[in-house]
């Protein structure tokens, strides 16, 4: 580790503010056709655990879901710390692996499966329509967790990312493209969001 990345270190664990414990990492499937990419993503899930996460989230959108398959199976080979658990578009599971992966599974796409699954509780008598709370919607989710931190590389649109998760989030964006992110980028993601004061909507 160089000398400024020591220094990010420091001054993190220095910080008297609470680390974030769900770090969620926006992805597309052209980030992954980068050289060395992969190697990057065992990194990042290193480092996150390294420094105080519990869980990490990542999404990779896809334009040709012809490509989920190929993207699954080097998505569950990559070096990783915890166990990991990886769901496509059509695989309604709910992930509760310490590190989920989702590829090509939008957040509209994961919203409108968890509202019909809510409709069928409902017409089996199991809910009342004036009784449906969050709680419900969130139970039907395949990614249920709300991530604190969302990190973004390249650029800053969020690519149909956790639509309900995500609302409360702190969202950074950098412009490293994600082949050259490197330690010091996910430190100073990870200070950022320690000076931020959260609202959760308030």
């Amino acid at each position: 580790m160089g000398l400024y990345d020591t220094y990010l270190a420091v001054r993190h664990r220095l910080d008297d503010e609470t680390p974030p414990e769900h770090v969620a990492i926006v992805l597309t499937e052209r980030d992954l056709l980068e050289q060395g990419a992969y190697e990057t993503l065992a990194d990042v899930f290193q480092w996150a655990f390294d420094y105080g996460a519990r869980r990490v989230t990542v999404s990779v959108s896809v334009l040709d879901e012809a490509v989920v398959d190929t993207l699954a199976r080097e998505l569950a080979d990559v070096s990783a710390p915890r166990p990991v658990a990886v769901r496509g578009p059509d695989d309604t599971r709910p992930a509760d692996a310490p590190i989920q992966v989702n590829i090509g599974l939008g957040g509209k796409r994961e919203f409108a499966a968890a509202v019909r699954e809510v409709a069928t509780d409902v017409e089996a008598g199991e809910v009342a329509p004036a009784e449906i709370t969050a709680e419900d919607v969130e139970g039907h989710l395949v990614f249920p967790e709300e991530p604190d931190l969302l990190i973004k590389t390249g650029a800053e649109r969020l690519s149909d990312f956790m639509i309900w998760q995500s609302v409360y989030s702190e969202l950074y964006f950098t412009d490293v493209n994600w082949r050259d992110f490197r330690k010091r980028d996910y430190l100073r993601a990870l200070l950022e969001f320690q000076q931020r004061k959260r609202r959760f909507g308030r």
